[in-house]
């Protein structure tokens, strides 16, 4: 039987962020970041049941810069005023317990050259993570991103500049550290850094009291090449899942009832 990715270039990869167990999907050159969606009341109809967990996975394409970040600036080892080190791209990849990111070098290069000083010696490349060209590129997301709300509905329309402004500050900060990232860009656009941390704590806060309710899903597992068979995170075929208890087999549902002596 055919599987979903015969048709691409090279197998997909599932990988794992170090900052935050966030999960990436490495596929046909793009990287696309792994989410989970579930509403409060939802349900699948698979065949002729219908499935009561009604949570779904889905995937969006993100910029590689975001996932890049930390670890350039953990590798660039800089200390007070030290820019830290150059490191070829191999070496700042590797990292131990997370073995995907290596087949990131084919993006690595090219997408971190605009954030980092790029230095070349007998051929080959050494990068450093420069803060100047990581601010500017920040600030250049945050404007692009603020100009897309207004066409996203009359809400935002409405809204004055700043707070599209601050709003578009929240939702990058999401793939930031607070330090030194978002302290530099509240400083370089002039916004209140307090104010923006204690807005998205009260819309986490709200966010919360539904998450809580429903059940986790179960991670991807690092590395692992995408195939026709499933394993859980110890390399071992995933069981079959038995039938829930609760389910019902739709033609039961709608099953028409007959009148006796009709022959049918």
């Amino acid at each position: 039987m055919a599987s979903w990715h015969d048709g691409l270039a090279a197998p997909p990869r599932v990988l794992i962020s170090p900052r935050d167990e966030t999960g990436y999907l490495f596929i046909d050159g793009q990287l696309q970041e792994i989410n989970w969606f579930k509403e409060r009341y939802g349900a699948w109809f698979l065949g002729d049941y219908v499935c009561e967990d009604g949570g779904l996975y889905y995937c969006t394409p993100v910029d590689p810069i975001f996932i890049f970040l930390p670890i350039f600036e953990a590798a660039r080892m800089s200390n007070g005023k030290d820019p830290g080190k150059f490191r070829q791209l191999d070496e700042i990849l590797y990292i131990e317990g997370y073995p995907g990111y290596q087949q990131l070098m084919s993006v690595a290069g090219h997408h971190m050259e605009l954030v980092c000083e790029v230095k070349e010696v007998a051929n080959m490349k050494f990068f450093r993570l420069d803060d100047s060209k990581v601010l500017s590129w920040l600030c250049c997301k945050v404007h692009n991103l603020k100009e897309v709300f207004p066409k996203l509905g009359k809400n935002y329309a409405a809204q004055a500049e700043k707070e599209r402004l601050k709003e578009a500050v929240q939702m990058i900060r999401e793939y930031l550290k607070d330090e030194p990232w978002l302290t530099l860009i509240c400083k370089k656009l002039q916004l209140d850094l307090n104010e923006i941390i204690n807005d998205v704590t009260t819309k986490t806060s709200e966010a919360s009291v539904y998450a809580d309710s429903s059940p986790a899903p179960a991670r991807p597992s690092e590395g692992k090449e995408a195939n026709g068979s499933a394993k859980s995170s110890k390399g071992r075929p995933t069981k079959k899942p038995k039938t829930e208890v609760g389910s019902k087999n739709i033609k039961d549902m709608f099953r028409r009832v007959t009148r006796s002596g009709s022959g049918s």
